[in-house]
């Protein structure tokens, strides 16, 4: 079989390994820079007047993402360093071999089987999505050959990019401008 080279997403960020998505959030922070300030808006006083908004960059990508619906600004760091985990996943990709991946520890301890159950909620989902979402775009949008190098079921592949719906869009426009079919919802 002839080598073929992974396909690259010309509307993703590249990044070295490891993915950023897949760091330690104190190895993440030290990547990051953030700022804090007011945010306008309901919610009182305290919010309207002290800085508890939370604005997070990671500087290697340019990506960025923001809390500010909550009155503590511990909060909402909590939850802008969770966004961009989201983000990082979302929009950057780190090269990876198309046909003998080797997957993570951490995607082989969360598998059982075929199956990887996973909420999306969970701080380990933004890491898993990352590690499919390199493998699905290296292997230019095909799924079922992401699903067996991946060592799960095209299904439990297709469940883990849904739970989040801009990379279920972003999946099936990059499947579209390969000229493959969209998958359904």
């Amino acid at each position: 079989m002839p080598y073929r080279p992974p396909f690259v997403d010309p509307n993703a960020v590249m990044l070295d390994p490891p993915h950023p998505a897949t760091l330690d959030p104190e190895v993440l922070l030290k990547q990051c820079e953030f700022r804090f300030g007011k945010s306008g808006g309901p919610g009182g006083q305290n919010r309207n007047k002290v800085e508890t908004g939370a604005w997070i960059v990671h500087v290697p990508s340019g990506l960025e993402s923001k809390a500010t619906e909550r009155r503590e600004q511990q909060v909402n760091r909590k939850k802008a360093l969770s966004r961009l985990r989201l983000r990082l996943a979302l929009k950057a990709r780190t090269p990876t071999n198309r046909d003998h991946h080797r997957p993570s520890e951490l995607w082989c301890h969360r598998r059982q089987g075929d199956k990887l159950p996973i909420n999306p909620r969970h701080e380990d989902y933004a890491a898993l999505l990352a590690e499919a979402l390199d493998v699905i775009v290296a292997r230019r949008w095909d799924m079922a050959g992401a699903a067996k190098i991946l060592g799960i079921t095209m299904s439990q592949l297709s469940r883990l990019v849904h739970h989040h719906p801009p990379a279920f869009a972003m999946l099936n426009e990059g499947r579209e401008s390969v000229g493959l079919p969209p998958l359904r919802k």
